[in-house]
């Protein structure tokens, strides 16, 4: 194929004849406002963590829903000395039963003895007898001590956990304590993976003509920071008839709920090896977003199929993909799961950068001194500059002067940008160091530690 991960090289401008119908912006736009959000839905408890709430968690029944021991000891009725019946049986007065922390305080028990306050001994009949004894003290054990009484952390129906609480491990423990089995959550998009490429490898060394699967150990990552759920990974080889195959099959695993994005490497451009709009087109489907006026990674393709999925088709250079996922796939993502539109900051550029008209340039930078300088090694097949970046600057078509503020977003993976100064709508300043004259091009900043 020409574009597989790291193999093909990306044009510099659109396919001859065909124009590119969406500039980065109305892109980004576009593929936020085509979806609506997922309806909410019970999920078990153990699928629940990092999920927004729903509906009020309230109660089932009272917590705790039975009066119980906090000590392992005995249950007690009136003074002592107590002559000791079955554990579990209705105590008379003056009588015990020894119980353990968390165990059932028995009809009639209106106390718990700690079993460190306590010793059996033989009465004149030669029956045991349980009396005060150890670290025991004047008057213990007092009515209702160590005693958890019923309901004393909530009763039934009581509110535990408000509707639109991300859910941690914490509230998911409560919500068991409550009763439930399940939590209703606002919807999240399931993302299956098609990996194309037949020469594309998962382990070893490649050979020539081979190249390592560089989506693989990212996709599902980045799917999830970006707010999706990582389905399963399939691979598909070239031919048309896989990759028909593949987008046909609306079937998910055993037990999985089908997808409701499909992410495909690959075949979007217009070689003859590149199936992805004929087989939307055969399946039905239409074509959303059709090429971007960006680079890297303007093949990038959206389609809506005609059973409500989505189909991202990236290409299959891994720094392009990653740039068409950031474009298209992340306000995807967040209109299907309920998030808004992510917003676009600035940052004062570190260099000159030409004009390039008609295209968007999404560029990795780093911070050198408080500047946004370009990377090095940010080639659409290329993972070095990105991986080691502070965010993504969105150079508009007409270039960027040095210092200037750009348009930027930070990594999904990254700190958050720097926050303007409220005073005079700057990034703030940075740290006090002696000045260096800025470069006119790219910095090397590999020695940085990048």
């Amino acid at each position: 194929m020409t574009d597989a991960p790291g193999q093909g090289t990306e044009t510099t401008a659109p396919d001859a004849g065909h124009r590119l119908a969406h500039t980065w912006h109305e892109a980004r736009q576009r593929a936020f406002d085509c979806a609506t959000p997922i309806p909410a839905g019970p999920v078990p408890l153990t699928a629940a963590l990092g999920r927004i709430l729903a509906a009020d968690v309230l109660a089932l029944q009272d917590l705790p829903h039975y009066a119980s021991s906090a000590m392992d000891g005995w249950a007690v009725n009136g003074s002592g000395p107590w002559v000791l019946a079955d554990p579990g049986q209705p105590l008379a007065p003056h009588q015990a039963s020894q119980i353990v922390t968390g165990g059932l305080i028995p009809p009639g028990a209106k106390a718990v003895l700690r079993s460190e306050s306590g010793v059996i001994s033989r009465d004149e009949d030669g029956l045991p007898v349980l009396a005060l004894g150890g670290s025991a003290k004047p008057g213990e054990p007092r009515n209702g001590q160590h005693i958890r009484k019923a309901a004393e952390e909530a009763t039934t129906g009581e509110l535990l956990i408000k509707a639109g609480t991300v859910l941690n491990p914490a509230h998911l423990a409560l919500a068991a304590l409550a009763g439930r089995d399940d939590v209703t959550v606002l919807g999240k998009p399931l993302v299956k993976f098609l990996m194309t490429g037949s020469e594309v490898v998962t382990s070893g060394m490649p050979a020539p003509g081979q190249v390592r699967d560089t989506f693989g150990p990212q996709l599902g990552a980045v799917v999830e920071l970006l707010g999706g759920i990582a389905g399963e990974q399939l691979k598909v080889g070239d031919s048309y008839e896989e990759w028909f195959e593949a987008l046909e099959d609306a079937e998910p695993a055993p037990d999985a709920p089908p997808a409701d994005v499909v992410i495909t490497t690959g075949g979007t451009g217009r070689s003859g090896t590149d199936h992805f709009r004929n087989a939307v087109a055969q399946l039905g489907g239409r074509l959303l977003i059709d090429g971007i006026a960006m680079r890297p990674g303007h093949p990038a393709v959206l389609a809506e199929l005609p059973d409500g999925r989505f189909v991202l088709g990236l290409p299959g250079n891994p720094l392009a993909a990653m740039m068409a996922l950031f474009t298209v796939g992340a306000p995807l993502l967040a209109a299907l799961g309920h998030a808004p539109l992510a917003e676009i900051g600035e940052v004062p550029c570190g260099a000159m950068i030409d004009a390039d008209p008609g295209r968007t340039r999404l560029m990795p930078f780093r911070f050198v001194y408080g500047l946004a300088s370009p990377a090095r090694h940010t080639g659409p097949g290329m993972m070095r500059g990105l991986a080691a970046a502070d965010g993504v600057m969105v150079v508009p078509p007409h270039g960027v002067q040095l210092g200037e503020p750009v348009p930027a977003f930070a990594l999904p993976w990254g700190e958050p940008l720097p926050v303007p100064d409220t005073a005079g709508e700057k990034p703030r300043k940075a740290p006090a160091r002696p000045p260096r004259k800025a470069p006119s091009g790219p910095v090397d900043w590999s020695a940085l530690g990048g």
